[in-house]
């Protein structure tokens, strides 16, 4: 049984709270901004490995303690070491969790706020949805301190035009709320003071449908786009095949048929 983020260790660098089929993971660093430490990609890893099999969540939402949502890696922390082996190891341990975070069963959403930025606004374009502050601001800016922020180009990149993902990357320069709905970076923005709501509205949508349709449909999802177009659809076809002989297809369609509504037995 999970704890409530009130009642948790101030010092813990991530919290969980769990309530009606959503599991939300608050990054709990808000003196350094929710900037990814060792300590929180660990943390962050630990709670994907678990949460991958718990059938009680039906969605997850990644949100940030403080100011903002994440600086990026936590780089005094990073400078405290010199060699190649260490970024080599903390690069493909962040690597690990992010993309545990995209190969969860169930769609996961960013509640941004304040500042994302660098691996923060990595963080934002590997979840599968995302619902922003309209005051909140997005960039890629490792380039300001001579660093490519070349990881956070692979989720950034997969979500934005080619083009405007290559301008962040170049200049660093931050974009508000509106243009990163404009480029696809995030789904929608809204008010800081309706967040919660819109966040909850959303993981309700998602919740009302089959727990079945949900999870098939998001690794159907990724894994097509990496296809050309006859196998993403000889693929689809095969997985939309398997769909229709699950228990709760054939009562969703049978209730639809029937003109009532469905009792799914899955949730």
């Amino acid at each position: 049984m999970s704890t409530p983020a009130a009642d948790m260790a101030a010092d813990e660098v991530l919290l969980r709270e769990d309530a009606a089929g959503v599991c939300t993971l608050t990054l709990n660093r808000p003196r350094y901004y929710n900037a990814l430490s060792e300590d929180l990609i660990a943390a962050l890893q630990k709670s994907f490995d678990a949460i991958a099999g718990d059938r009680s969540v039906r969605v997850v939402v990644i949100a940030g303690a403080g100011k903002g949502f994440c600086a990026g890696h936590d780089l005094k922390e990073m400078m405290a070491h010199s060699e190649q082996a260490y970024f080599d190891d903390l690069f493909a341990r962040c690597n690990r969790m992010m993309q545990s975070l995209m190969a969860l069963p169930q769609p996961v959403i960013a509640r941004v706020h304040g500042l994302a930025t660098a691996n923060g606004c990595q963080l934002v374009s590997i979840c599968d949805l995302a619902v922003a502050a309209d005051t909140a601001k997005f960039a890629l800016c490792g380039v300001r301190l001579g660093l490519f922020c070349s990881t956070p180009s692979v989720g950034v990149s997969r979500n934005l035009p080619r083009k405007r993902a290559f301008e962040m990357l170049v200049t660093g320069e931050f974009v508000d709320a509106a243009t990163a709905v404009r480029d696809g970076l995030i789904n929608r923005a809204v008010p800081e003071a309706r967040l919660d709501e819109e966040v909850r509205r959303l993981a309700d949508s998602i919740i009302e449908h089959p727990a079945v349709a949900i999870e098939t449909g998001k690794r159907m999802f990724y894994r097509q786009l990496e296809l050309d177009v006859a196998a993403a659809y000889d693929y689809a076809g095969k997985v939309m095949a398997g769909n229709m002989m699950e228990e709760d297809t054939i009562e969703g369609i049978k209730a639809f048929v029937e003109k009532r509504p469905p009792r799914w037995r899955g949730r």
